[in-house]
């Protein structure tokens, strides 16, 4: 058997996947053309149609593709050996500000950048989205868990609320970043994690 032609249609798929989520990430949904994308890509027309039916069929994978990537990366960091589950959770916050800010983020702030302007556009995306970040907030909450049950953090509320509201914070934290083109609202976010989780600073 042909081990390229076998792999071939995965690899065209994930490479127009990957080439519009590093071009969305930084120019949005809308003002993105399938053209651009597929020059990006390498990849005739034909071929977007082969695997995706519209735009925003398009929009749909490529949200479910990078939540895939989202939440693998988040069970790693969740499960790093030699660290509290306060101290993994501070490295999860960390690395968020390292790759959502206003700067290339080389597409890895796809969900900060598309939340807002597709969740109205497309009901598709906006399940996609619910989904995703509904999957980020059970994994935050039951680290939150295990924190508290361990002793490394203490919180005022369940856990279920506590993630839901850091999550909001850190989300709103990001648009504020691309607002004022500033870290201050990170630091801000950071600050107010470590008082909801009763850290020092």
């Amino acid at each position: 058997m042909n081990t390229a032609t076998t792999t071939e249609p995965i690899d065209v798929r994930e490479n127009i996947l990957a080439t519009g989520q590093r071009i969305m990430a930084g120019k949005g949904f809308s003002a993105v053309g399938l053209n651009e994308i597929l020059t990006g890509a390498g990849v005739p027309k034909g071929s977007f149609y082969h695997y995706f039916g519209s735009k925003d069929a398009f929009g749909e994978a490529l949200l479910d593709s990078y939540f895939v990537d989202y939440l693998a990366d988040l069970d790693r960091t969740l499960a790093q050996p030699g660290m509290t589950m306060a101290q993994r959770l501070m490295h999860y916050f960390q690395v968020w500000q390292d790759t959502q800010s206003f700067l290339d983020c080389q597409g890895k702030c796809l969900a900060v950048k598309l939340a807002a302007e597709v969740a109205d556009l497309s009901e598709a995306m906006r399940l996609s989205l619910k989904r995703g970040t509904a999957g980020i907030v059970s994994r935050l909450a039951a680290a939150i868990e295990t924190g508290v049950a361990e002793g490394s953090l203490t919180i005022d509320a369940d856990a279920d609320s506590t993630a839901s509201s850091l999550y909001q914070l850190w989300l709103g934290a990001s648009v504020m970043v691309k607002i004022s083109r500033s870290t201050q609202p990170f630091e801000t976010a950071l600050m107010t994690t470590h008082q909801i989780l009763h850290l020092p600073q």
